[in-house]
């Protein structure tokens, strides 16, 4: 019996005090910092050495109270009692700290997680007043950045040092335009005119065609351009590369190219680009309502950096790639930020003549009844009953006619110039700013009559006979050329005589 009353003894001190270890060393490590994990494996040793040691002297304090109680007639309780005393009284140095200090040790604890818990939740507030600062900023960024908008932008061919000046060819225009209207027709047929449209050209199915006819008429060689108006510049740029070279290879004649739109653009790219495989193909490059250095209208939708901008490209993508079936490279070239970095790698060659088209739009209340024939629809034939006493089971078929598509394309255009007048302050077609459409060292064409930018390629439905239309316009422009072609080339056979 005293040998199993041991063994039980022994055991329960053998779990206790490993297990005291535990509970002390995980409530420190809360607290403190400090884990068990950092005593090592000799001091647990020792630990258990220490309780193995105890043990005996636990059962060698129970033999003794054992061997009293029956030599002196004691009650076994009462020795027991003491002892257990005893030993509760020299249990309460457990871990070497008193029970008295364990209670003012729990209460700094304690104090110790409430600052720890203050400290965190005031840096969580510092972190979050932060957070909130920085998108304050951010949104007053967007905010400064979408208001200013193209304002540094406009005119920057004008301000950058080492562009070569413009010449002004307005009043020679205005003389060639009274000649065309007087019936006085000088433009030589020895040259192929290319006529090179603009974006969302494709979806204009008379663009630059009522002008094609008007030299046909005269028995110019005259083509449009068959390009993906809506394909980056530099694309369209080795599609006319190549076409320009199957037209001169095909007639012995070399080109005349007229630009409109993007379609300046895409023709400038490709003399820039190619010029070594064009030079002696082209005779000259009339840029009309083109935006050479840019326009506002596309960097101010696709702007980085201002408010709703990643919205605005997700529209203008959908609009151009979904709807359109359009590259989106199309519009993002023509931006500031594109047409910089293009224009300062690519210039165009000195060698060749270049004009440069921009007017003003109207923008009186005027133009709200001024509509712009795009297109025409035929209507099906239809068979119609006979009148006059005809019986009424006898039919005719009706032939088909030709609806014109109108839209109020002056009008829209109106809109977007008075937009960038109040904005910036700045004259435009409805697209291309006045400044912007004029190209380094080109003769410039400022004319006074208000046009905006659908009208030198789209018939107007509202024509006035006491003013020249869009054909005789193009035809002075191009007479204009051919005139500084002969200037060009009489200065080069100068220079080879002397």
């Amino acid at each position: 019996m005293d040998d199993v009353f041991t063994r039980i003894l022994d055991l329960t001190s053998y779990l206790s005090s490993p297990l005291l270890h535990v509970l002390e060393d995980l409530f420190f490590g809360i607290f403190y910092g400090e884990y068990s994990s950092s005593v090592s494996y000799h001091e647990r040793r020792s630990d258990f050495g220490d309780c193995s040691s105890s043990s005996k002297h636990n059962l060698a304090i129970y033999r003794g109270i054992q061997s009293r109680a029956l030599n002196d007639k004691e009650p076994f309780c009462v020795n027991t009692s003491t002892e257990t005393e005893t030993e509760a009284e020299t249990g309460q140095n457990h871990g070497g700290i008193p029970i008295v200090f364990k209670g003012l040790i729990l209460q700094l604890c304690g104090s110790r997680v409430f600052q720890r818990l203050a400290l965190a939740s005031w840096r969580c507030f510092l972190a979050y007043c932060r957070f909130i600062m920085e998108r304050v900023k951010s949104t007053i960024s967007r905010v400064k950045k979408g208001v200013r908008g193209s304002t540094d932008d406009i005119g920057w061919l004008q301000r950058t040092p080492g562009m070569p000046p413009v010449k002004d060819g307005t009043t020679r225009f205005l003389e060639l335009l009274q000649d065309v209207r007087n019936g006085n027709h000088t433009l030589p047929d020895s040259f192929v005119y290319l006529l090179i449209p603009g974006l969302f050209s494709n979806h204009s199915p008379l663009y630059f065609v009522s002008t094609k006819k008007f030299f046909s008429k005269m028995g110019l060689a005259c083509h449009i351009a068959k390009i993906h108006s809506e394909a980056s510049v530099e694309h369209n740029a080795w599609v006319l590369k190549h076409y320009v070279e199957e037209l001169y290879w095909g007639s012995g004649k070399r080109v005349m190219l007229f630009g409109h739109s993007k379609g300046g653009v895409d023709a400038a790219a490709a003399l820039s680009i190619y010029w070594k495989d064009l030079q002696g193909k082209v005779a000259g490059l009339a840029l009309v309502q083109s935006p050479y250095g840019g326009t506002p209208i596309a960097s101010d939708v696709l702007r980085e950096g201002q408010v709703a901008d990643k919205k605005a490209r997700r529209v203008m993508e959908l609009v151009i790639c979904k709807l359109i079936k359009g590259d989106f490279q199309a519009l993002e070239d023509l931006t500031y930020e594109r047409r910089k970095d293009f224009i300062l790698k690519h210039k165009l060659p000195e060698e060749i003549p270049l004009i440069s088209f921009h007017s003003e739009a109207n923008i009186a209340l005027s133009v709200v009844a001024t509509l712009t024939q795009i297109a025409h629809a035929e209507l099906p034939w239809l068979p119609l009953p006979t009148l006059y006493g005809v019986p009424s089971d006898d039919y005719y078929v009706q032939p088909s006619r030709r609806v014109p598509v109108v839209i109020p394309a002056s009008a829209a255009m109106a809109v977007t110039a008075l937009h960038l007048i109040l904005r910036y302050g700045e004259k435009s077609d409805g697209l291309v700013t006045c400044r912007d459409a004029e190209v380094p060292g080109s003769v410039v064409i400022r004319p006074d009559k208000k046009l905006d930018h659908a009208w030198m390629v789209h018939s107007s439905w509202n024509r006035n006979p006491t003013e020249p239309d869009c054909n005789q316009m193009c035809e002075a422009i191009l007479t204009l050329l051919v005139e500084l072609d002969d200037i060009k080339r009489a200065g080069k056979g100068k220079k080879k005589g002397v």
